[in-house]
């Protein structure tokens, strides 16, 4: 374990926004994360660290004082990424973190770092292996299920593959809180885990590390444990 100022305690970072943001007498840029996800992590046991955007180039040093990562929601990545023309309802994407969490995704898994990407971090994930994103799912199934708008989580049962590391974590089939347009469409030398009813991939991962999952749902939202519990176990192991 690397987080040895913190004791015994896993030591997960956990990327974040940059936007601009108001609160109390202030309206500013700042760097700003749901707090769910930090709670979440402290939940499992281990000790959350938040990594605003920054030059990618500090990505490696960062990666060898974690434990663990988690690469968390947010915006559209950028489709130049992964080679395609912006879909009309493509929009909000930010280089510099997509930048970012990229160079942390490659740091992480030259690294060995046990990692949860989730949302857009399962998206992302794909693209740093070489994927593609659909860039609007209701044009491929039809329904607006899985992001119902604004604030609003949509609810979505989703089957797990057996013999995964999802379901060893959660189950066989769980109702998850989803809020994404986009999916992973592919994902070279990583496998699909999870599904929605409508084909929609749900999860994917890396059979061949300890801990290198994406999930395009929000466990962070819910009474949802099995994935932090997962990560700070496999982080406690370094």
């Amino acid at each position: 374990m690397t987080g040895d100022s913190l004791g015994a305690l896993p030591v997960i970072g956990i990327s974040t926004y940059r936007e601009q943001t108001r609160f109390r007498m202030w309206d500013v840029t700042a760097d700003v994360l749901h707090a769910a996800y930090a709670r979440s992590v402290e939940a499992a046991g281990g000790a959350p660290v938040l990594l605003p955007p920054q030059r990618a180039e500090a990505a490696p040093a960062l990666i060898a004082r974690l434990d663990g990562l988690i690469i968390s929601g947010g915006s559209d990545v950028d489709p130049d990424r992964y080679g395609a023309e912006p879909h009309p309802r493509t929009r909000g994407w930010h280089g510099e973190r997509d930048e970012w969490e990229l160079a942390l995704l490659d740091a992480a898994n030259a690294a060995g770092l046990p990692l949860l990407g989730v949302c857009r971090g399962m998206q992302l994930l794909a693209v740093s292996v070489g994927g593609e994103l659909q860039q609007h799912v209701p044009d491929v199934v039809g329904h607006d299920e899985h992001s119902p708008g604004l604030e609003i989580y949509g609810a979505v049962r989703v089957a797990v593959a057996p013999d995964s590391q999802v379901h060893r974590l959660i189950g066989d089939e769980v109702e998850v809180s989803c809020h994404h347009h986009q999916a992973v469409a592919a994902h070279p030398g990583l496998v699909a885990s999870a599904w929605a009813a409508d084909g929609t991939i749900e999860a994917i991962e890396d059979p061949g590390s300890r801990f290198r999952i994406g999930v395009q749902w929000h466990p962070e939202t819910a009474d949802d444990q099995g994935l932090f519990a997962g990560l700070v176990a496999a982080a406690g192991q370094r």
